[in-house]
């Protein structure tokens, strides 16, 4: 082998190397992300799964307002943990 096919692998280990410590860098601090994504995803098959239910609450959603609902909601939620009780 003589210099400069050395030269040219050294250069290339030296990329190689340069080239893993970036992806796990990379990978490093795209982990948070990775979690979030997986945590829509999820969210994302249940609404696959349940289609009717997400259409219907969406369409509630469209018709009252997110805020009269969560109201709405909140009441009922109190109104059962009372009935409960009894």
């Amino acid at each position: 082998m003589n210099r400069h096919q050395r030269d040219l692998a050294l250069r290339r280990d030296e990329l190689v190397a340069r080239s893993a410590a970036q992806r796990r860098a990379l990978v490093a601090r795209l982990a948070p992300l990775a979690a979030k994504a997986a945590a829509l995803e999820r969210i994302v098959g249940t609404l696959r799964r349940y289609s009717v239910v997400a259409g219907v609450v969406g369409g509630f959603v469209a018709v009252f307002g997110s805020r009269r609902l969560l109201d709405l909601g909140s009441r009922l939620l109190t109104l059962y943990l009372l009935a409960r009780r009894r």
